[in-house]
Parts: structure tokens; sequence; C-alpha cells
């Protein structure tokens, strides 16, 4: 290919963009899949979950509000009326920080802790069908690999404050049983 021939710098190469199209399918669908699944069989959305579980594996399992938003990758006034609808329904508390009074902290209620643990299973159970399931075991370490590159570049060249250390399954959710 001459230099005439190529892209521009910034735009995709063919294969780029066929890598980027594919991950939008899977990210896209598994987002409308896991969100109907949890609303069928529990009283959670897509974002509850997500809430909940960045809350269960904290420490105290409570976070401030700015850290929990970029744990999760939501803009903080997102968040913050999403809390508010999540304290109404008993799954979270919003107190003053600890650390800083000026702060609030999302705290994860036993409701929520209790709503979190009867969703898992049901839920791990749809992303090990519809995600792993068709995926060659062999696979695996490759595409975690590329995700955490994925990742660790998103947080060097993105706009959300760093989440600190990864988020890890909370012992005794996940397995499904």
């Amino acid at each position: 290919m001459s230099p005439m021939d190529q892209p521009p710098r910034d735009a995709l190469t063919a294969e780029q963009q066929e890598v980027w199209f594919a991950w939008m399918r899977v990210a896209l669908r598994m987002t409308y899949e896991m969100n109907r699944q949890l609303q069928a069989d529990s009283p959670l959305s897509l974002p509850d979950y997500h809430v909940l579980n960045a809350l269960a594996d904290s420490p105290g399992e409570r976070l401030q509000v700015g850290a929990l938003a970029a744990r999760i990758g939501w803009e903080r006034s997102r968040l913050s009326h999403h809390l508010q609808r999540m304290s109404g329904r008993g799954l979270v508390a919003r107190t003053a920080s600890g650390s800083d009074r000026r702060a609030t902290d999302a705290t994860l209620t036993d409701a929520g802790r209790s709503a979190l643990l009867a969703a898992t299973p049901d839920h791990a159970r749809l992303v090990r069908t519809l995600f792993f399931d068709g995926l060659d075991p062999a696979l695996l370490a490759p595409l975690r690999t590329a995700l955490e590159q994925v990742h660790a570049q998103l947080l060097a060249e993105g706009t959300l404050p760093s989440p600190g250390a990864p988020q890890h399954r909370l012992a005794g959710l996940g397995d499904g049983d």
C-alpha cells in the first residue's frame, strides 16, 4: 500500500473497523440481554446491578459517590439521580462521607445485598451461556489481555478519574448455584 492509499491517522483501518463493529454488536446485544434478564428475574435493572456489585466489592460496602461514578463509568449527575431512586427502594443508603464531610457515600444496605445475592446466579448463568459457552477456551487468556490493554488505554486517555483497584467477584457471587 502506498502512502497515498493509507487512511488518515485518525481513521480506522479496515481490520480495526471490523473489530470495532464486532465489539459494538457484542456490547450492545449483551447489554440488552443482561438488562432484560435481570428485570424479568429480579427487581433489579442492569444499572442497579452495576451499582450494587461495585458497592459489594468495596471496603465496608461503601464508596464516595465520585469514586463509585468512576468505578462504573458514569457521570456523577446520572449516578446521583440513580442513587436517589435506589435509596427510595431501600437498596442503598446515602450518608455523609466518613473521610470528607463535604462528600456523600453510597452504602450497600441489607436489602441491596439480598437483592444482589438473589439476582447473581441467574445473571451469571446468562453471561456464561451467551458469552463464554460460544467462546473457545483457548481464547480466554488472550481476550482478557486484550480487554485489560484497552482498559488501561481508557484510563490513560479517557476523561473519567481512575476507578482504583480492579473489581473482583464478591465471594459467594457468580457461582451459578
